[in-house]
């Protein structure tokens, strides 16, 4: 097992009591789903999902880059066991160098079931862990207690180690006191950005986007001018499509509370997710953000659409879409890149993901060798087949494209001269035709 451990910023305390348990490790469960909250530090337990981000070097890397205190990544560790990792971060923190074995040669005071005993196992020559665990167990249980010998048999993984397993909530919902009170609306932008950070790592462990959410705020007085007040105030945000990023939610909550007055002091935040979507990777375009010339950033992808249909014409920009329709060679037609999609109202068919990716138009006749299709020469082995197509029938007979009704049998064939085919046999007329090829 790898674990890796990170020091954490102070937790917005309410009352004594944290508000939201495990908040801080939301944006670790992008990398691995076992995380955990260890006394003052944060555990990945990395060994299962490391190879999926490149190997150790390039999750560290990118752990450094996107924890939230990435300015400090001396604050760092990594260990066999959580408690060896979390013993190693302690070093780090006091500016105490690693030790040459590990982990017997660690300090006492890095493990936290042997600190409240220090002094009395420094009377008895114990420095380091194994010093400790050199000592008679019966004895050793009897003096300073069982928890100790389960502690220092974890830190060897000797047994197992529970751990409080930090998971997401289904629904963000995230409160703090403010470190004073707001008596402006655009005061509360810089605790409001905390909270939008902590839904953009909840956001993204959860695959979603918000489409709608709640700031909330509390007001310190009951009663102002005699009149009484609402204990809080809120505004609701939208946006058009699902968001993960917090730049442009951040814009739009400046310009609403641009526009509200507080009706008294503030003295804690609240936000809330009121809808979300799932929210697919987004994936790349053909033309990269840096295409242009040097210096310059690239267009987006539908701005150049925009300029080449208003300088060519709408008609000379096409793009392919979907057209409700069974026949292979009829399911996307071409029109104007910039005209609506037209909603689909049939079902995508699951068998189009075993079709070639390459069709042939028109469909080519197929020789026949002893009642066997021939391609190039050489007899077609049928392999996987055959599957039925009856469709257009509503189209008369010679209609463009389409040839009215279609019934076939489709096959895949190979032989060494053409490879891999998509072939199929009309059932009227009985000919062969070579429809797609796999690549």
């Amino acid at each position: 097992m790898r674990w890796l451990a990170w020091l954490p910023p102070p937790i917005e305390l309410q009352g004594g009591a944290a508000l939201q348990p495990g908040a801080q490790g939301w944006w670790a469960l992008r990398f691995t789903p076992r995380v955990a909250l260890l006394e003052e530090a944060l555990l990945l337990e990395v060994a299962g999902t490391e190879r999926l981000w490149g190997g150790p070097a390039a999750l560290r890397e990118r752990l450094r880059e996107q924890a939230p205190a990435h300015r400090q990544p001396r604050f760092w560790a990594e260990g066999a066991t959580a408690w060896q990792a979390l013993a190693l971060l302690r070093l780090q923190c006091a500016d105490r160098p690693p030790p040459r074995r590990l982990p017997h040669d660690l300090p006492m005071d890095t493990l936290s079931a042997l600190r409240p005993h220090a002094q009395a196992l420094e009377h008895l020559g114990c420095r380091t862990w194994a010093d400790v665990r050199a000592l008679p167990r019966a004895g050793l249980a009897r003096r300073l207690g069982a928890p100790c010998l389960v502690a220092l048999d974890r830190a060897w993984h000797e047994c197992g180690q529970p751990l409080p397993w930090i998971t997401l909530p289904e629904h963000f919902s995230l409160e703090v006191e403010l470190p004073a009170l707001a008596e402006s609306a655009q005061a509360l932008l810089w605790t409001g950005q905390r909270l939008l950070d902590a839904l953009q790592a909840w956001l993204r462990a959860r695959q979603r986007g918000v489409l709608a959410l709640e700031l909330a705020w509390h007001h310190d007085l009951r009663r102002i001018d005699g009149q009484p007040l609402p204990p809080w105030q809120a505004l609701e945000l939208r946006t058009a499509e699902p968001l993960q990023g917090t730049q442009h939610l951040r814009r739009l909550l400046s310009e609403r509370l641009a526009h509200q007055r507080l009706a008294a002091p503030v003295d804690r935040l609240a936000l809330r997710s009121l809808q979300t979507a799932p929210l697919a990777p987004a994936s790349h375009g053909l033309l990269s953000p840096g295409a242009g010339k040097a210096g310059e950033e690239g267009e987006p992808w539908h701005q150049l659409l925009e300029r080449l249909s208003a300088r060519l014409g709408a008609q000379c920009l096409r793009s392919p879409a979907l057209h409700d329709d069974h026949r292979p060679e009829r399911m996307q037609r071409w029109q104007p890149a910039l005209a609506p999609a037209a909603p689909s109202r049939t079902a995508p068919d699951g068998r189009a993901a075993l079709w070639p990716a390459w069709l042939v138009r028109p469909p080519r006749p197929l020789d026949l060798r002893s009642d066997r299709p021939c391609l190039h020469g050489q007899p077609l082995a049928l392999l996987a087949g055959p599957e039925r197509l009856e469709s257009g029938w509503w189209e008369p007979p010679g209609a463009a494209d389409g040839q009215g009704l279609a019934r076939r049998d489709y096959f895949v064939a190979h032989n060494a001269a053409a490879g891999w085919v998509w072939i199929f046999r009309d059932r009227a007329s009985g000919d062969w035709f070579l429809h797609g090829v796999y690549a």
